[in-house]
């Protein structure tokens, strides 16, 4: 392994790539560096000028990871902030996050042995952005990225001051050594020359970090609010036209008819394309193509049984009374349930669609048998094998710019777009923008599954819960997902052919974090007919719906104050409790008397724990109303505290949106909601009060993009109960449950 190695592509003269030990020695550096750049290593170039570039693989889509990533980097080599800017990683297995696709695909993986898992991730250059993993899985590398540069500046410093390196330090972009400061941008080169020392890096602790911690502004905000960032729909290409599409119903469904005569007189069409699933129209504008679509009338075929609400809830019904498979089992059930009373319920929640503000979108060219893409992906590398297998090229001959996202939530982990725009640049032989519909993306959704659960309990005779079972009936989500994503994956697909019994993805976080003696969660696979996809806190979503409500009803039955219940069994977690203890306080629980209208969840999940307070009431025409919402979190230790605050907000309005709406039935195989204004979504009058505390902690970072979801729709349907008597077990909390 040389000191020193050749940009990959040819780049050789504008730039030096320095590598260190803990690279790994199949995968080359593929950044690329401008004019008086200096590369060093996959995540960090510094510029003449002294402009530090941090390369960021994952995807920015609001969460503030294009902040969050370079400001660990930032930290290690100590820049000036000013001068600290982002750019997306280009597709390189050097980037591939273990972490994510141990929690996306881990039934796909599990024969994989642990440490191999993360040498499968590598070699099928696995970069997802998911399962709030970003901090978690890259915090370490880019420490050592931040710190390796460091000390290869203060080693050029020292060589030019004719000192020992050990005696500098760097500071707001500067190596520094008693009176003596010199500029990174006029070292970076010399850097690139030297060598690290041998054995673990020297990293900042503890007094020597100047900006983990700190609420540094966001480096993407500027461009997002004077208009300069670029989304999938801002991309301008010369000669492009625009596309809209018209896809089948969920199924196997075929295109048989369209009205292309119809299509010819609309002005600014020039083209219809037409494909077994689906038909598009190009034209001068998107508005000209989507109008064409309509004048298209298209007609599909589709083959099998048909899909409803009615079907869906008798799949889950069907699945629930059958067969499952045990996936959590902890001391003896049996024992414990036998010639026992137990408490039992039944609970409900509804397919959900992402619903991000940015329709789905891709540009797309093809020119001399290569094809460019432009799109927001959460997994880069797998839309660009997807598209090159749809084309039957090779996966070299595609080029993928991945563009910042509005939203997403686990949308953009799929890639269908990616494969029709490549079809359509293909076929045109010119680019081409594709976009969505607002109601072809509800439509095509990959839905939150659908779910149901029989829930069973039996009280201790000193209080708390002695035994519980949990069945959950959901669709094999996490089956679907690899099938779909890792279609190239010959070590998934191999262990996908094997006979399956329960899902892991489907019944993620329904253990509960309490101390229950015996516990059990089946799971009960359904065939609902819907594709399922991955949605902002997966399971989680609805397996804490499940647990806290049940918590709620069990301490009713026990006529024990619902907060003084839950502290009882979490003596083994004291995090999640301090967390319960912080927002009876900081909300003024009123101990969930009835009228009170005041209800409290809580949740753990990715290495952080939460509790949300709600206050909620049944407003006219008994819709749910909900006043007021109240959160403690522990999420460990904060790179930057405003971005979690932001997260935890969002996330409870998020969970706000899931309790009361965001989800839709389904009418002859087409989901019945068609945009924004089906949904039910709170609007700026229906937002609560929020209130939100987060914990200090020195405990390594956790999860936070999706921690506030889970808890807020049981937090809600505990408060409707203690305000008006009425125990609501379906999600959404409709008018006709109560």
């Amino acid at each position: 392994m040389t000191r020193r190695r050749l940009l990959v592509g040819g780049a050789a003269g504008v730039g030096l790539v320095v590598a260190w030990a803990l690279w790994p020695r199949d995968y080359a550096v593929n950044l690329t560096a401008a004019e008086g750049e200096t590369i060093f290593g996959p995540w960090l170039k510094i510029g003449a000028d002294g402009q530090v570039t941090v390369a960021v693989p994952q995807a920015e889509m609001g969460q503030g990871v294009y902040t969050a990533l370079p400001q660990i980097v930032a930290d290690e080599l100590g820049a000036d902030w000013r001068t600290v800017s982002v750019e997306p990683a280009p597709i390189n297995p050097l980037y591939a996050n273990r972490l994510a696709a141990r929690i996306l695909f881990e039934d796909a993986l599990g024969d994989v042995p642990e440490p191999l898992r993360g040498r499968h991730a590598e070699a099928q250059t696995l970069m997802l952005t998911a399962g709030s993993t970003s901090v978690r899985a890259f915090e370490e590398e880019l420490r050592q990225a931040g710190g390796a540069a460091r000390i290869l500046l203060c080693k050029a410093a020292a060589r030019r001051w004719d000192t020992d390196w050990h005696s500098c330090d760097t500071v707001d972009g500067f190596v520094v050594m008693a009176s003596q400061r010199e500029r990174f941008g006029s070292l970076a080169a010399d850097a690139a020359e030297e060598s690290l020392p041998g054995g673990d890096l020297p990293l900042r602790t503890g007094e020597e970090k100047r900006l983990t911690g700190q609420s540094l502004p966001r480096l993407d905000a500027p461009a997002k609010v004077d208009g300069s960032a670029n989304f999938a729909g801002d991309i301008r290409l010369p000669g492009m036209v625009f596309a809209a599409i018209r896809q089948g119903p969920i199924g196997d469904s075929r295109l048989v008819r369209v009205d292309r005569a119809a299509a010819d007189r609309v002005r600014g069409v020039s083209a219809v394309i037409e494909n077994p699933n689906w038909v598009a129209a190009v034209g001068e504008t998107w508005w000209a193509a989507n109008r064409a679509l309509d004048a298209l009338a298209p007609r599909f075929e589709t083959r099998g049984a048909l899909v409803d609400s009615a079907s869906i809830d008798a799949a889950l019904d069907s699945a629930l009374d059958g067969e499952g498979s045990r996936m959590t089992s902890v001391g003896d059930l049996a024992g414990a349930f036998k010639d026992a009373q137990v408490v039992t319920a039944d609970y409900r929640v509804g397919a959900a669609l992402h619903a991000a503000i940015e329709p789905t979108a891709a540009t797309a060219t093809w020119r001399d048998g290569r094809l460019t893409l432009w799109m927001p992906t959460q997994a880069p590398a797998l839309a660009r094998a997807a598209a090159a297998r749809t084309l039957g090229i090779a996966e070299d001959r595609v080029v993928l710019h991945a563009t910042i996202a509005g939203g997403s939530f686990g949308a953009n982990l799929e890639h269908r777009v990616a494969e029709q725009a490549a079809l359509l640049a293909r076929r045109l032989g010119k680019p081409v923008q594709l976009t969505w519909s607002r109601s072809e993306t509800c439509l095509h959704d990959r839905y939150r599954p659908p779910a149901a659960a029989r829930m069973t309990a039996r009280l201790g005779k000193g209080g708390g819960v002695a035994g519980w079972l949990c069945k959950i009936a959901a669709p094999a989500v996490g089956h679907e997902l690899s099938q779909r994503l890792l279609a190239g994956d010959t070590t998934a697909r191999a262990a996908m052919l094997r006979p399956r019994g329960g899902d892991t993805l489907a019944v993620d976080g329904a253990v509960p974090a309490y101390a229950i003696p015996a516990l059990a969660v089946d799971h009960h696979p359904a065939d609902i007919g819907v594709p399922t996809g991955y949605w902002r806190s997966g399971a989680h979503s609805y397996t804490a719906f499940f647990n806290e409500c049940f918590l709620d009803e069990l301490a009713h039955v026990a006529g024990v104050e619902a907060h003084s219940f839950r502290m009882a069994m979490l003596g083994g977690n004291p995090r999640l409790a301090r967390c319960l203890s912080t927002v009876a306080t900081l909300g003024g629980w009123q101990g969930g008397i009835p009228g009170s209208g005041q209800g409290l969840a809580c949740h753990q999940m990715r290495g952080s724990h939460i509790a949300v307070m709600a206050e909620a009431r049944m407003g006219a025409g008994g819709q749910v109303k909900v006043d007021r919402l109240v959160a403690a979190v522990d999420c460990g230790r904060q790179i930057n505290p405003d971005l979690v605050l932001q997260q935890i907000e969002g996330g409870l309005m998020f969970g706000l949106a899931a309790a009361l709406g965001a989800s839709t039935g389904f009418t002859d195989n087409l989901a019945d909601v068609r945009g924004f204004g089906d949904m039910n979504l709170p609007g700026l009058a229906d937002a609560p009060e929020v209130s939100v505390e987060v914990i200090r902690s020195d405990a390594d970072p956790g999860g936070v993009s999706e921690l506030a979801v889970p808890p807020v729709a049981p937090a809600i349907a505990n408060a409707v109960m203690a305000a008006t008597g009425v125990r609501l077990r379906r999600l959404p909390l409709l008018p006709e449950d109560a």
